[in-house]
C-alpha cells in the first residue's frame, strides 16, 4: 500500500509538470521491477487514473503470449477509434491472404503492332495497385522504373509510338479517398488518393528556396511536370523570423498554391502535395521520360476512362511486366512509416485478388472472413479503410490483442514483427523510449488522429516473457505528449517487470 501511495504522488508531480523526462521514466519503472500480477494491475490503475484524462476514454489490454494470462485489462470491449493501429489489421490480412512473397504487377501491352522501329498503336499500362513506383525502393530515383521501361522499349527497337499512352486503372474502383476522410485532408500527402496506377505516392515534391541572386523565394517541383500549375505566394522574412511553408491544391484541379514564409538565409524546404487523377499524372510523367530517352510519342497521355471503346486485351501483345518488391518489404513502409497510401493500395489489392475487383468494400469483406478464423467477431467492429485515417473506424483493444496473438502463432509472424517500429530505434517510435530499457524491447504501431492516440504491439518483460498489448485513448484535449508519455511509461514498466 505504501508503494501505491508513492506511485500516486509521482504521477501527481508529473501531471503538474505536463511532461516526463526519460530519466524520470527510467527511475519510476525500475523502482517497481519485481511485482506480482495483482501489484502490476494496481500500478496500471494508478497510471490510467491520471486526472489529465478524467474526461477521456482509455482502453487497454496486456496479455502474456506464453500463458495467456492477462497482465491488465481496462475497457477492453469498448469500441474506440484506432487511428493508424488499423494498419495492423490490413498488413496482417495482406500477409495471410496474399503471402509474404506477393509482388504487385504492372503489365505493359501493345494495342497495335510493331513495324520496324515504330509502334503503330497505343502503349497500354495496366495497373494492379503497385504503390512502389517511386524512389522509395530505388535509391531515391523516382524515375528509375520509368527509365527502365524506356530502356526496354529501346532494346526492342522501338523509338516511336504513333498512338497514346493509356493508363488502365480499372482494376480498382474510382473512390480515391477513403470513406469518412476529412475534406481538408485532400491536399496533404498522408491523404493521397488510391489508384490502380500509382506514381511517386501520388504526390509531387515541392521544394521552396531563396534565389541567391534575387533574394526572392522560388518554388520547384519534382518531377518537373507541366501537369501541375504552381502559384508561388511565399514571402521571405528576416533570419530571426520563422520559416513556415504550406501547400494547397484546389479541389478537383492540379493548381497548387504554395504559401507561407521562408527565412532569407534558410536552406531549401521540401514538402509534398497530392495530385488529382493519379493515373493521368503517371502517364504524363511517363511520356516525359520516354521523350527524354529519344522515343517519340505522337499521341497523348490519357486515363482509360477517356477512351471511347473498352480495351480488349485478347487482341493485344504483352510487352513485359513490372514486379514490385515482396510484400514483406512493403508492409515495413506501411507500419514503420505509417504510410497511408500503401495501406489503401494493399486493402484494395486484397479485394482484387480475392474477389476479382479492387475496392475497399471487397478488401474489408475478405478481411472480415479472416477475422472470424482469428476469433474476432467482425460484427463487433467497424472498418471502412485500410490506413485508419477515417474516424469512422471502430475496434476494441481486445480485438487488436487477439490479432497480435494470432499473428504471434502464425507462420507470418517474423515478417509481421519485423514491419513494426522499434522503440527508440526506427520508424514512428524512433524518438520514443530512447536510452531506456524499453529501447529495442518494444515493437509497436503508434496511431494518431486529433483527440486519438494509440499504441499496440509486442514487448519483452524483464523476464524475457513476450506480451501483446494495446493501449488506446480517445476524446482527450490535453497535449498529445501526455498521452504518449503514459503509453511509454507502461512500455517501460513492462520492460522492467519481473515476476516475484
Amino acid at each position: 500500500m505504501k508503494n501505491r501511495y508513492v506511485l500516486i504522488l509521482i504521477f501527481l508531480i508529473i501531471a503538474s509538470l505536463k511532461v516526463f523526462s526519460q530519466e524520470t521514466l527510467k527511475d519510476t519503472t525500475a523502482r517497481y521491477a519485481y511485482s506480482t500480477i495483482p501489484e502490476f494491475w494496481a500500478q496500471m490503475n494508478d497510471i490510467f487514473d491520471d486526472p489529465n484524462f478524467g474526461n477521456a476514454e482509455w482502453s487497454v489490454v496486456i496479455q502474456s503470449l506464453e500463458t495467456g494470462e492477462y497482465f491488465y485489462k481496462r475497457n477492453e470491449d469498448k469500441l474506440l477509434i484506432p487511428a493508424s493501429n488499423l494498419k495492423l489489421f490490413t498488413t496482417a490480412a495482406g500477409l495471410i491472404l496474399l503471402g509474404h512473397d506477393y509482388r504487385f504487377k504492372t503489365n505493359l501491352f501493345i494495342n497495335g503492332k510493331i513495324d520496324g522501329s515504330v509502334l503503330k498503336g497505343d502503349l497500354v499500362v495496366q495497373g494492379r495497385g503497385d504503390p512502389t513506383i517511386s524512389g522509395r525502393f530505388y535509391d531515391d530515383d523516382m524515375l528509375k522504373v520509368y527509365n527502365n521501361w524506356a530502356d526496354s522499349l529501346l532494346n526492342l527497337g522501338i523509338d516511336e509510338i504513333t498512338g497514346n499512352l493509356i493508363g488502365d486503372d480499372n482494376a480498382f474502383d474510382e473512390q480515391g479517398l477513403g470513406t469518412g476522410w476529412r475534406w481538408d485532408y485532400e491536399s496533404n500527402w498522408f491523404a493521397a488518393p488510391s489508384s490502380a496506377i500509382s506514381f511517386n505516392d501520388n504526390c509531387v515534391d515541392v521544394i521552396v528556396y531563396v534565389n541567391k541572386e534575387t533574394k526572392q523565394p522560388e518554388v520547384k517541383i519534382l518531377p518537373n511536370t507541366k501537369y501541375i500549375i504552381v502559384i508561388n505566394k511565399v514571402a521571405t522574412v528576416p533570419a530571426d523570423s520563422t520559416t513556415s511553408i504550406n501547400v494547397y491544391r484546389d479541389v478537383g484541379t492540379n493548381v497548387v498554391t504554395v504559401f507561407g514564409t521562408i527565412k532569407n538565409n534558410s536552406d531549401s524546404v521540401k514538402t509534398y502535395v497530392t495530385v488529382n487523377n493519379p493515373t493521368q499524372y503517371a502517364m504524363v510523367v511517363l511520356k516525359d521520360v520516354l521523350k527524354k530517352k529519344g522515343i517519340t510519342i505522337d499521341g497523348y497521355p490519357i486515363d482509360v476512362d477517356d477512351i471511347s471503346a473498352p480495351l480488349d486485351y485478347s487482341k493485344m501483345v504483352p510487352l513485359f511486366t513490372q514486379y514490385s518488391p515482396p510484400l514483406r518489404e512493403i508492409i515495413k513502409v506501411i507500419n514503420k512509416n505509417s504510410q497511408n497510401l500503401f495501406a489503401e493500395q494493399l486493402l484494395k489489392t486484397i479485394g482484387l485478388e480475392t474477389r476479382g475487383f479492387g475496392s475497399a468494400h471487397n478488401g474489408i469483406a475478405a478481411e472480415y472472413n479472416l477475422f472470424k478464423e482469428m476469433g474476432i467477431n467482425p460484427e463487433g467492429m467497424n472498418i471502412v479503410d485500410g490506413s485508419g485515417l477515417s474516424s469512422l473506424n471502430l475496434v476494441t483493444t481486445r480485438q487488436i490483442v487477439t490479432l497480435l496473438s494470432y499473428m504471434y502463432k502464425s507462420k507470418y509472424f517474423i515478417p509481421f514483427y519485423n514491419s513494426l517500429p522499434i522503440a527508440g530505434v526506427d520508424g514512428t517510435l524512433g524518438d520514443r523510449m530512447q536510452n531506456t530499457k524499453a529501447q529495442g524491447r518494444v515493437r509497436a504501431k503508434p496511431g494518431f488522429l486529433e483527440n486519438v492516440r494509440a499504441l499496440s504491439g509486442y514487448a519483452l518483460t524483464g523476464d524475457n516473457e513476450p506480451v501483446a498489448f494495446s493501449i488506446i485513448v480517445n476524446n482527450f484535449i490535453v497535449p498529445v505528449k501526455l498521452a504518449e508519455n503514459i503509453q511509454d511509461l507502461v512500455c517501460l514498466r513492462l520492460a522492467n517487470f519481473k515476476r516475484k
